[in-house]
């Protein structure tokens, strides 16, 4: 049984790698295919900030995940390993077709899927930490475009009276 833990902790350790060359690009690749950033800078300021949040945002998302979305008592290691080889599985797949997906959702729904089907249907699934989930699916891309706009806003009222000139030589230096 040891043996069998210790090669699904290797398997999470597989996820988190192909989590991170698949979200990874699409963290950083509008920054370097504007030319923004170089791809060394682009890709040192996400692990710098990847590596902050880890110690400063918390650890509320895992706990909602661990207890509040699938009923623990259904949970077994093989729950476990059949949440993690379906999230893996679809993220090589999204990955390979350019498919935008995230790794946190594909996570979630190979736990809940594994869930499902240990329990034989619905009953393994907690609606209500269900909720939360699903709304910030449709509500997190409608904050992101509205922040966007108010800093994109923001800045063009910021720079409005800077002849163009003056900023695409500054930006020029930095790239």
């Amino acid at each position: 049984m040891v043996t069998y833990i210790l090669a699904i902790i290797l398997i999470a350790f597989l996820f988190d790698f192909i989590n991170g060359f698949h979200d990874s690009a699409n963290s950083i690749a509008t920054i370097v295919g504007t030319r923004v950033l170089s791809p060394l800078t682009a890709v040192v300021w996400a692990a710098f900030f990847n590596f902050v949040a880890a110690f400063t945002v918390g650890t509320a998302v895992a706990r909602t995940i661990g207890k509040g979305m699938i009923d623990v008592s259904i949970v077994t290691p093989n729950v476990i390993l059949g949440g993690l080889l379906g999230a893996i599985v679809w993220n090589l797949i999204t990955w390979w077709f350019g498919l935008p997906s995230s790794s946190s959702h594909a996570l979630i729904g190979g736990y809940a899927g594994a869930a499902v089907a240990k329990a034989g249907g619905g009953g393994a699934i907690i609606v209500a930490g269900w909720t939360k989930t699903s709304i910030f699916i449709f509500l997190s891309p409608i904050i992101g475009m509205v922040s966007g706009f108010i800093l994109m806003t923001g800045i063009y009222w910021a720079f409005r009276n800077v002849a163009p000139h003056r900023v695409d030589a500054s930006s020029a230096r930095y790239s």
